[in-house]
């Protein structure tokens, strides 16, 4: 298989991953204890997580075969975003667990010391920001590079552009935000399957 029939594979994969981890994610109130409990202790909280990771894995391996500099802005901002990631994904359902097993845990203090450390939210911050400095730089190389249709970029770069306040919504918008970065994800990876390798 040709390097940018894989790089597409990759892209592809990922804006699959990118939708399933707000479409199975568990959903609730998490300013309560009993919806922090709900959403934090089911092994899906886990898996959508990881998905969300795998994907910030895959998007700069793929963008080797579309720009250079964008891949490594990102792969610098998925290793700063991915300790976040997995604080959060490991250490909540673990204290979810404890607090179901009735072990006397405060779950909602707990969750907040971990997910506001100041370390970890600003390495998070900047490691988002980086991821979508990075996809913007790549939607502006295939805008400017020629090789690849101008527009295929668009929505990939818009979908990491937006990672940060979709934060701040809701249910409903952050699952939009899944479809999108799916859709930019596998419009890039449409237009890359179609390109053949340089010589």
């Amino acid at each position: 298989m040709s390097r940018n029939r894989l790089a597409a594979v990759a892209l592809a994969v990922a804006g699959v991953l990118f939708l399933l981890y707000p479409a199975l994610r568990p959903w609730a109130d998490e300013s309560t204890a009993a919806g922090a409990l709900h959403a934090m202790g089911s092994p899906w909280w886990v898996a959508t997580h990881l998905f969300a990771m795998i994907g910030f894995i895959l998007v700069p391996l793929a963008l080797f075969r579309v720009d250079k500099v964008a891949a490594v802005i990102m792969w610098i901002g998925a290793g700063l975003t991915l300790p976040y990631y997995g604080a959060e994904d490991f250490a909540l359902n673990t204290l979810a667990g404890k607090v179901k097993d009735g072990q006397s845990l405060d779950l909602l203090d707990l969750s907040d010391s971990i997910r506001y450390h100041p370390a970890a939210v600003a390495t998070f911050f900047v490691g988002l920001l980086l991821l979508g400095v990075g996809a913007v730089w790549a939607a502006v190389a295939v805008w400017r590079g020629g090789v690849l249709p101008k527009l295929s970029g668009l929505l990939f770069g818009a979908g990491f552009a937006l990672f940060i306040p979709q934060f701040f919504t809701g249910e409903a918008v952050r699952i939009g935000h899944g479809v999108l970065m799916l859709a930019g994800c596998a419009w890039l990876a449409f237009a890359l399957w179609r390109t053949p390798d340089p010589a």
